[in-house]
């Protein structure tokens, strides 16, 4: 059997969310292991496009993590600044009809209430900020807010700075519990590791890995793909997106859904989503959806009709059903805290996910109210479900 190890928090996944606990609870003097069954950023961060995002966020409890997020990304960024691509470039949203541009006014109006930096921007003034647009677009709001940062690369940073030590390719198999329900660490298949605190970080696999402690967390897949064009000069100053695009993330629908979203990167490619669908894990390529990607890119930014797309990827965000993620302590399985849900947003919150989690293994008051993230909230009795 594999040398036992002992440390305070045991994380179990190293994509984004979890090398940002890692970070924060190490920050906080624990003693960090953090265990993947792959590489780091080999799930759903390694087929991320980087987003930062308040722009696409109503006034609650998202906005409320998203903003604290935003704030705890600029640091990082001060201190880490080109390793992890930081981008502050802010967003622009768009609108194709009076209608349309009305109802997104409105929205950024209620965003500004609750703390977001959210400018109208008249049609006249679109070219300014973004010469390659198509023509004829009713107006926008501009996030400056929001950023951009390369996410397979900022996990591995992420992880580095934390000094947590690594332990890729080990596959958890069950949750260790005491008799009176206590988790004590985790069983892999590569031996044992002990700590009074398991961090659920495992994204997609978040259900799976409750389970494994006997309490119920309703993670499921939602499919997405992104197109990434060859290099090019920065033609694209922001993230762009049209306003639909907000509705299609707060739907609960299995069906594909698509809007355009376009947005440059610091290595020159163009990123282009955003498609969601709940398919299972099936990772077969879909032409409908990447039709739609491209008929909805080059109706932003006509010049794309004449790149070259080079690849397209799919990844699988992990979609809870109230469209929030669980964040702490679960009271099912003491010792066991959550840290997944995020469906696409989990780049963006991933910061301020960690330090409610390092906040709340620490004994410490937590930064934002902790209530709407509890994981129990799914249990219609509140009981274990083993």
């Amino acid at each position: 059997m594999a040398k036992r190890l002992t440390c305070d928090v045991v994380v179990v996944g190293a994509g984004m969310v979890g090398a940002a606990c890692a970070l924060y609870a190490a920050r906080s003097g624990l003693d960090v292991r953090v265990v993947d069954r792959g590489p780091v950023a080999g799930g759903t961060t390694g087929a991320g496009e980087g987003n930062l995002l308040v722009s696409d966020k109503e006034p609650g409890p998202e906005l409320r993590l998203a903003l604290l997020s935003a704030r705890l990304w600029a640091e990082l960024g001060d201190e880490l600044g080109a390793a992890i691509e930081y981008e502050p470039k802010g967003g622009l949203v768009v609108a194709s009809t009076p209608g349309v541009l009305a109802a997104l006014r409105d929205f950024a109006a209620g965003q500004r209430t609750a703390g977001v930096t959210a400018e109208p921007v008249d049609a006249d003034r679109l070219p300014e900020l973004e010469p390659h647009l198509a023509p004829g677009m009713a107006g926008g709001v501009h996030y400056p807010q929001d950023a951009q940062v390369m996410p397979a690369l900022a996990a591995a940073r992420l992880l580095r700075a934390s000094g947590a030590r690594l332990h890729p390719g080990h596959t958890v198999t069950g949750v260790l519990r005491a008799a009176d329900g206590t988790v004590y660490g985790v069983r892999t298949d590569r031996g044992d590791i002990h700590a009074p605190a398991v961090v659920n970080a495992a994204g997609t696999w978040g259900g799976d890995l409750a389970a494994l402690a006997g309490v119920r967390l309703p993670v499921l897949p939602r499919r997405g793909f992104v197109l990434v064009t060859e290099p090019l000069p920065r033609m694209v100053r922001h993230k762009v997106y049209a306003a639909d695009y907000v509705a299609d993330v707060a739907s609960d629908s299995a069906a594909l859904r698509s809007s355009p979203v376009v947005e440059g990167t610091a290595a020159g490619p163009v990123l282009i989503g955003a498609t969601r669908e709940r398919v299972g894990f099936d990772r077969s390529l879909s032409l409908p959806a990447v039709r739609a990607l491209a008929a909805g890119a080059t109706g932003l930014f006509p010049f794309l009709e004449r790149v070259r797309a080079l690849r397209t990827y799919a990844g699988f965000r992990p979609y809870l059903p109230d469209h929030l993620p669980a964040i702490g302590p679960d009271l099912r399985a003491p010792g066991l805290f959550h840290a997944c849900g995020h469906e696409g947003a989990g780049i963006g919150l991933a910061t301020g996910t960690g330090r409610l989690v390092a906040q709340a293994l620490t004994g410490k008051t937590p930064e934002l109210d902790p209530a709407p993230f509890r994981p129990e909230r799914f249990d219609t009795d509140g009981g274990d479900a083993r």
